[in-house]
């Protein structure tokens, strides 16, 4: 049975690609867009061949910079699931350009879902990087009420994501302020590492990372490399279990505010023992840039007990999260 029609941003990302394909099994007409630049065309072929996508999914071509392109995906949902994100690879954009921007588009997508008289709710994906950068000591565990402090973020090493670390604080903490201030219900989702299995057949940065953690872990103890601060204890979640909460809180009444949605943290004696037993022929070196200045970096654990609160249940533990990415990382014959 059909449960209305929902807006999904960034369509063709990690994420929100999985979150349609969730939305989709479960009922929902989805409107999901992508940014057409001049130059290159995203691939939505993958999204577009999922299950019930034809009959019941819509492609919206809608830019960040461009916010009123939002007004037409946005018109007569009932929910809207802001995913989109802009990230600079390169390094080319100063951070206060990628701030600006994200900014810009989030205001622009709230002003629409109160123009459009029928959004009851929007879901923003926020992100770890939101909570953990902070004075806070690295054996705490941190939720909801903890934000990331801006300027200890900028002495991170910027190829180390810097710049997205402070749009994506930046952006949740003007949204929920935003939100408030025009009375609309906002709640915002707050993953930490995110793997697991993904739609299409290019592998997401954020599964060649945990595809390059294997490699990092093995190594650090084969060679006796002790350098990977970071790794003493992370926090990961499946990708099916982000989208899940998105959708869970949409449903959910009494959602109010932030989620930080986390399965578990692992230490680095943990991963070793699951991972060099079950992949020890992987050599991921190519990936290895995604991990640079992790040893500038020591992140404390983060609790979920906020949305499990609310009846939400994980589905997925640690070997699944990186059965499912390689299984998937095989059939696509990228491993």
């Amino acid at each position: 049975m059909a449960k209305g029609n929902v807006c999904v941003t960034g369509g063709t990302g990690y994420l929100a690609s999985w979150m349609i394909k969730t939305l989709l099994e479960e009922g929902y007409f989805v409107n999901a867009t992508i940014r057409f630049d001049s130059g290159s065309m995203e691939d939505v072929s993958a999204i577009m061949a999922l299950p019930g996508a034809p009959e019941r999914m819509k492609i919206f071509d809608a830019d960040l910079n461009k916010p009123e392109t939002f007004e037409a995906p946005i018109k007569g949902c009932i929910g809207v699931f802001h995913v989109a994100h802009p990230i600079d690879d390169e390094g080319k954009e100063s951070e206060q350009v990628i701030t600006e921007r994200a900014v810009k588009g989030s205001l622009g997508i709230l002003q629409a879902c109160i123009d459009s008289k029928t959004v009851k709710k929007v879901i923003y994906t926020s992100s770890a990087c939101a909570v953990v950068f902070n004075d806070k000591l690295s054996n705490e565990i941190l939720d909801e009420e903890s934000w990331s402090n801006i300027d200890l973020i900028r002495t991170i090493d910027k190829q180390f994501g810097g710049s997205y670390f402070i749009s994506k604080t930046m952006t949740e903490k003007t949204t929920l302020e935003f939100a408030e201030e025009k009375g609309i219900d906002v709640v915002t989702v707050i993953p930490t590492f995110v793997s697991g299995p993904f739609v299409g057949t290019h592998c997401p940065r954020s599964v060649r990372g945990s595809m390059a953690l294997i490699l990092v872990v093995c190594q650090t103890y084969l060679t006796g490399d002790a350098n990977i601060k970071m790794l003493k204890k992370t926090p990961f979640v499946h990708v099916d279990d982000v989208a899940r909460t998105h959708i869970h809180l949409l449903e959910y009444p009494n959602a109010k505010g932030r989620y930080i949605c986390s399965k578990l943290a692992v230490t680095v004696d943990e991963l070793y023992k699951l991972l060099s037993e079950k992949y020890p022929e992987y050599k991921m070196s190519a990936h290895m840039d995604l991990l640079k200045g992790v040893e500038k970096m020591n992140m404390p654990d983060v609790s979920s007990r906020k949305l499990l609160a609310t009846g939400f249940q994980f589905k997925h533990g640690i070997e699944e999260i990186f059965d499912d990415a390689i299984d998937c990382c095989k059939r696509h014959n990228i491993l």
